[in-house]
């Protein structure tokens, strides 16, 4: 065993998938499988107590599915990479990219399957580095959204707001508008260069802001170029507002 052994654990349902996946890891250099699983909650528990590096995971199970799996585990201090096994379309299959490093199609291909832990080893790398202080890798492209089971990505670069609503963010963007599972201040924090906000509740994409009107009240309101409804600004944020509009 050397120190650059990837710890791995299985997650799917079929025994047979397991043992497939089995057999492709151990044929691979330097990957030791600690764990399977047949379903989320299993997994969940195999993951506090293994604290594997890389989760092997499919999308369809009993009980809580991969996509409600792979959520819960990003929401661990430790938490593992996440590479999807799944037999979904590939439509469907391009959406799991904002969630989780790759994806493997069943049957898994032993070439595929190298690709995606080479670059699972990046991935760990570059976010060691970040955590003894280096700079911290280029934010998400996209974002994703969970649509009745299946995913959508949203490129960073259509949306114009994003604003708060209870435990879930609507994302108002070039072809409408989703839900996410994120907070306005986690993704304040990945793109400030992007967004910024205009009230505790809301960001906003700043090219998209083309002026700032005062109502009769006193209230401000933030004019965007493809959003019909000006947005209100709080007097919280309306100086950093101002300051930031001067040097666009």
């Amino acid at each position: 065993m050397t120190a650059t052994t990837l710890r791995v654990l299985i997650v799917d349902d079929e025994p047979l998938a397991r043992a497939r996946l089995r057999a492709l890891l151990e044929a691979q250099p330097g990957v030791q499988v600690i764990g399977e699983a047949g379903d989320g909650e299993t997994a969940l528990s195999a993951c506090d107590a293994e604290a594997p590096e890389l989760v092997l995971l499919d999308i369809t199970m009993p009980g809580i599915d991969g996509l409600e799996t792979a959520r819960r585990l990003g929401a661990l201090q430790s938490r593992p990479a996440i590479v999807f096994c799944t037999a979904f379309d590939a439509h469907a299959l391009s959406a799991f990219e904002a969630q989780a490093l790759d994806y493997l199609v069943k049957p898994v291909r032993g070439e595929r399957l190298a690709a995606a832990l080479d670059k699972v080893r990046t991935f760990l790398a570059g976010r060691a580095r970040q955590q003894d202080g280096a700079p911290a890798g280029p934010p998400r492209s996209h974002l994703c959204a969970r649509l009745r089971g299946s995913l959508r990505l949203i490129a960073i670069e259509d949306i114009r707001y994003l604003q708060a609503d209870e435990k879930y963010v609507v994302v108002h963007h070039a072809r409408g508008e989703d839900l996410i599972e994120e907070s306005l201040k986690s993704l304040e924090a990945e793109f400030p260069t992007r967004f910024i906000r205009i009230h505790r509740n809301c960001l906003v994409a700043r090219d998209e802001i083309v002026e700032l009107q005062r109502a009769p009240d006193g209230q401000v309101h933030a004019v965007l170029r493809n959003v019909a409804t000006p947005l209100e600004v709080s007097r919280r944020c309306l100086s950093q507002l101002r300051d930031t509009l001067r040097h666009l």
